[in-house]
């Protein structure tokens, strides 16, 4: 019998669950809708830097109890660059493509996590090479591949700088999680996340200050909405969704916790075709299906494969 402690972790797990779903389903809509007015270098730059203020109270408990190791640095560095360049071109993805069709390319990252990951952990290899793992990752490319070439309504077709984009983006928040995991798994996850997010927030600060828009000042000018979808795209993407993530895995566990998540691209193109008239065909729905249905078989080809997989994902919808 389940004790009424462990039903409360339980329900706890699911609530968070259900919220990093919502909270990370939001975001991709509204990166889309601030396109039209701030440049992606300004955006990633100000929501890390915000992110990073949030996150810092973190880091200052842990080095006020000493639990903040002098080496957690340097083992983030690898992580925040990847992070880095996932983030520039997951932000820089929605001037180009509609959000449904970006969330959807980010699925690949499962493949370039499985690539990664049989080239950087050998005790990984077997989980990869297993029949169910590799018909899962060649359902899911011809599941996404088929998504991406019929593009939308709304953006006439395949769209190549964007598919591109959500190619690389996902190849970079992959290498995140593999770096992830490698170099940060003898810390608290929550204090490793604070600290790769300062170091993240600081190079996209300077890449702001370097290629944004009149250096990112314009900003404060903006209209009172777009300072709040900023604002907010921020806090609930990066600041308060890792929280989310994080306790839904401690609570309900990884397998569960990936597998609902892999429900986003649906939410997400279901919200785009309301507010921005993102059309997919009948046949790219089911072709969403199809890609889940592989990305299923891969995050339940035993425990250790799912826990790496999901890692990958930490980073999908900032």
């Amino acid at each position: 019998m389940v004790s009424a402690r462990a039903r409360m972790g339980l329900s706890t797990g699911a609530l968070c669950l259900i919220l990093t779903l919502i909270s990370w389903s939001t975001v991709p809509l509204f990166l889309r809708h601030l396109s039209t007015e701030v440049d992606f270098w300004t955006n990633n730059g100000w929501r890390y830097g915000a992110s990073a203020i949030f996150w810092m109270p973190a880091i200052a408990w842990a080095f006020w109890h000493r639990r903040l190791p002098a080496t957690i640095w340097r083992d983030a560095l690898i992580p925040s660059i990847a992070n880095i360049g996932g983030q520039v071109a997951f932000t820089a993805a929605f001037h180009e493509m509609n959000p449904g069709l970006v969330t959807f390319g980010l699925r690949t990252q499962l493949i370039w996590v499985a690539i990664g990951a049989y080239l950087m952990v050998p005790n990984e290899r077997a989980i990869i090479t297993s029949r169910r793992y590799l018909v899962g990752a060649v359902v899911l490319i011809v599941g996404i591949v088929s998504i991406l070439l019929g593009g939308d309504g709304s953006l006439a077709g395949f769209n190549v700088k964007g598919t591109t984009l959500s190619i690389l983006c996902a190849f970079g928040f992959g290498m995140y999680g593999l770096s992830v995991r490698r170099s940060m798994g003898k810390y608290h996850p929550v204090i490793a996340f604070a600290v790769i997010c300062q170091i993240t927030a600081a190079g996209l600060i300077v890449l702001m200050l370097l290629y944004g828009r009149d250096h990112g000042t314009y900003v404060p000018q903006l209209s009172a909405d777009s300072l709040w979808e900023l604002a907010i795209s921020a806090f609930i993407g990066i600041a308060v969704g890792h929280t989310f993530y994080y306790i839904s895995i401690a609570r309900i566990g990884v397998v569960i916790t990936s597998g609902v998540l892999q429900l986003q691209p649906f939410l997400v193109s279901a919200a785009s075709f309301v507010i921005f008239g993102e059309i997919f065909q009948w046949w790219q729905w089911l072709a969403g299906g199809i890609a889940i249905g592989g990305a299923y078989l891969m995050l339940t080809c035993k425990g250790s494969g799912a826990k790496q997989v999901s890692m990958a994902s930490t980073e999908g919808s900032d």
